[in-house]
């Protein structure tokens, strides 16, 4: 299946980058090099490219995208957690800029045998590395209830998440669930009659906590973020792009305790605690799609982008 990606908020974030051409920069989640593509081809000789990504089917695609930019583009496969690590393991540094572009990929959704779409049957994967020894399966038939029910709940956001989890460990006694459309129907047992016809498919929340569980994703986004800003040399940039409320929140409120991470009290006339702002607002409100893009691209409507630059 052709790798194929559209971009979300494409040249917001190139503007946000404020690429040079002679700048180093990292794209942490490269995907199908929508993104990786235009930044390389703003770079001169003088230029790198670092492309980092867990999924195995990504980095061939991007490879083939990335091939006409030669050596100024270096892939590693990797979770971006480790972006600090792998700087260091290159010998490269300080970067100029930094792009996560967080969660699944539109391809991971299409590609059926990934099991990240309730939409299709597939066995219950949904894992981004599939070296991950844990997968959704794992998930749903060997979790404790109270964990299951803990990460649809928090993940999730879903209200009525103890209950799905209920239904879930019910239907794993008599037989494990090992496909998606097992998954969805179990969701559509729980949830009742009425709370089904509101709020999309029923199944949407629950899958997307236990993607986000199989993945770590949010752990992975905040020792990331931490990583990130470690690598950035002063005046170089990092531009996040977030697709729902969970991962939006950390990234507001990890740029917000750089910005000011004074620890003094509030009624202190001066700052005794002497910590210094790390990184300022390139933007103070999130950027979002434009009404053009939102009719090319439907999947960029939650798409949010924030963006600091290293002090």
């Amino acid at each position: 299946m052709d790798f194929h990606h559209v971009p979300v908020l494409l040249q917001q974030t190139l503007e946000a980058l404020a690429i040079r051409p002679d700048g180093i920069y990292v794209d942490c989640t490269l995907g199908g090099a929508g993104h990786a593509s235009e930044i390389a081809a703003r770079l001169g000789p003088q230029g790198r490219l670092i492309g980092l990504d867990q999924d195995e089917t990504a980095l061939r695609a991007a490879g083939e995208r990335l091939r006409p930019f030669g050596d100024r583009v270096q892939l590693v496969k990797t979770n971006f957690a480790e972006i600090a690590a792998v700087m260091e393991r290159l010998g490269v540094g300080p970067v100029s800029g930094v792009l996560m572009d967080i969660g699944v990929s539109s391809h991971q959704l299409d590609e059926a045998e990934r099991g990240f779409s309730f939409h299709q049957d597939a066995p219950l994967d949904m894992r981004m590395d599939r070296d991950n020894p844990t997968s959704a399966a794992t998930v749903v038939n060997e979790w404790s209830e109270a964990e299951i029910s803990r990460i649809i709940w928090e993940y999730g956001e879903e209200k009525w998440s103890k209950r799905v989890a209920q239904f879930i460990v019910k239907a794993r006694a008599t037989a494990p669930l090992t496909t998606t459309t097992d998954l969805v129907e179990v969701i559509k047992a729980a949830i009742p009659a009425g709370a089904r016809r509101e709020g999309g498919h029923p199944a949407r929340r629950t899958f997307q906590a236990i993607r986000i569980a199989v993945n770590d994703e949010l752990g992975v986004l905040e020792r990331g973020l931490e990583g990130a800003v470690s690598v950035l040399a002063p005046g170089g940039r990092l531009a996040v792009i977030t697709f729902h409320s969970l991962e939006d929140r950390i990234v507001k409120q990890q740029f917000n305790r750089w910005v000011n991470p004074c620890t003094c009290p509030p009624g202190l006339p001066v700052c005794a605690c002497g910590k210094k702002p790390l990184v300022e607002h390139i933007s103070r409100k999130p950027v979002t799609a434009t009404e053009a893009e939102l009719e090319q691209n439907p999947r960029s409507r939650s798409a949010k982008l924030r963006t600091v630059a290293k002090l």
